[in-house]
């Protein structure tokens, strides 16, 4: 009953917004409560690092459960016979959402097992280059240079200004550093530090006419952003569900471009039958389905709110905390505020105090909860994050919070 009903009013209350822009809903107060009401987090601590690990909905906790408990009537017969043929459907849907063909969308745990895949699965020879920025996540980072220490290939990462002065810029510095030996780049849809938006599209075209491969971290842009495959067109995407998508923790997708499915090896092994199956980029044992399958009714959700509704909500959220501490002094915002460059995700250092300080004194002080992020030699900042569920009173007290402590 709660599932039919929380799914019937998000979209009920839509429907009230008919005739609205999605900038003219992000701001309709009415529309975002019931948004809210679905969530069961915790009012006590400010939530804003949803940039790690966004909590669900009562609708996916009530189909989680609802799954688990199937699965434990008899776990091998019920998951073989009945959960794991459903988790197709979660395929198609997933495929739909994104733009690709269900064949080509393999699902997996989260945005590091897919770029680990593409990492670890691609043949590169010694001496071949992977270009990548000073910001990209560090596992991919450590991972890469793995490869290095062990086969030879070649890291190459360049800095960028934070924020940069336009999307062109950020463009133009990866071909700046491209070589003869360049053989893939890895490129952030959004930075996991400051939100930073790479032009993709044009990267990752510009790459295949290059003949390089083009490798997208999409953590933070599959349902914070509206787009679909087509618009990126690139090879490889990974992206993590539990984030933007508010699906359950340990779910996540790996795009691959049909054509490249046989040439990226996966990272357990499978039967040489499945060389040109997505799904060989599944086979890591043992894992719980009740997961996967309640990414149905995250997408669901997801849909019935709206994705250009939720985007501009997001974006709507980050301006308010940034308008007003823009200015303040001690305050350094670390984001570039154009639709072209940021959306919901921003970040700010406080001059003469360490980020993990700041990060420290919200928690403690204030009962606010951010990330704190530090690119070595270049900058160190809090990630703020809020959500569709955060009310425009929780923005307000957290910039008062930070004027209090610039104060201070």
């Amino acid at each position: 009953m709660t599932r039919r009903y929380l799914l019937a009013a998000a979209t009920a209350v839509a429907e009230t917004l008919r005739g609205q822009t999605a900038v003219e809903s992000a701001a309709n107060e009415d529309f975002w409560l019931q948004a809210r009401l679905a969530f069961t987090v915790d009012r006590s601590l400010l939530n804003f690092n949803n940039g790690s690990v966004c909590p669900a909905p009562k609708v996916v906790q009530e189909a989680m459960e609802r799954y688990w408990t199937v699965t434990n009537l008899s776990p091998s017969h019920y998951v073989d016979e009945l959960l794991l043929p459903e988790t197709e459907i979660v395929r198609q849907e997933l495929a739909r959402e994104f733009g690709c063909d269900a064949e080509e969308m393999a699902i997996t745990r989260n945005t590091s097992e897919g770029l680990h895949a593409v990492i670890f699965g691609l043949d590169l020879k010694p001496g071949d280059e992977v270009l990548t920025t000073t910001q990209d996540y560090p596992s991919m980072i450590s991972s890469l240079q793995q490869r290095g220490r062990r086969e030879g290939i070649v890291l190459k990462q360049f800095a960028y200004p934070t924020p940069p002065p336009s999307a062109a810029d950020l463009s133009r510095l990866f071909w700046q550093h491209v070589t003869p030996k360049t053989r893939a780049i890895l490129v952030s849809h959004l930075t996991f530090t400051t939100g930073q938006i790479f032009p993709v599209a044009e990267i990752c075209r510009e790459a295949r006419r290059r003949g390089i491969y083009s490798i997208v971290d999409g953590a933070h842009g599959f349902a914070h952003l509206v787009f679909k495959r087509d618009d990126l067109d690139c090879d490889f995407y990974s992206t993590s569900l539990h984030k933007w998508l508010t699906a359950p923790v340990g779910t996540g997708f790996l795009y691959v471009r049909r054509a490249l499915i046989p040439r990226v090896w996966p990272l357990l092994g499978v039967p040489e039958a499945m060389t040109n199956n997505i799904r060989k980029f599944e086979g890591v044992g043992t894992q719980p389905v009740a997961m996967r399958n309640a990414i149905a009714d995250a997408l669901a959700f997801h849909r019935g709110l709206g994705a250009e509704r939720k985007q501009e909500r997001l974006r709507y959220l980050r301006q308010r905390w940034e308008r007003a501490l823009r200015g303040t002094p001690r305050v350094i915002l670390r984001h570039a505020d154009h639709p072209s460059q940021s959306c919901g995700i921003g970040a700010l250092s406080l001059d003469g105090m360490p980020a993990a300080k700041l990060t420290e004194v919200l928690q403690q002080k204030y009962r606010i909860h951010v990330r704190t992020r530090v690119v070595p030699g270049e900058f160190e900042c809090i990630r703020v994050t809020p959500n569709i569920y955060s009310s425009l009173d929780d923005v307000d007290r957290f910039t008062r919070a930070i004027t209090a402590i610039a104060k201070g």
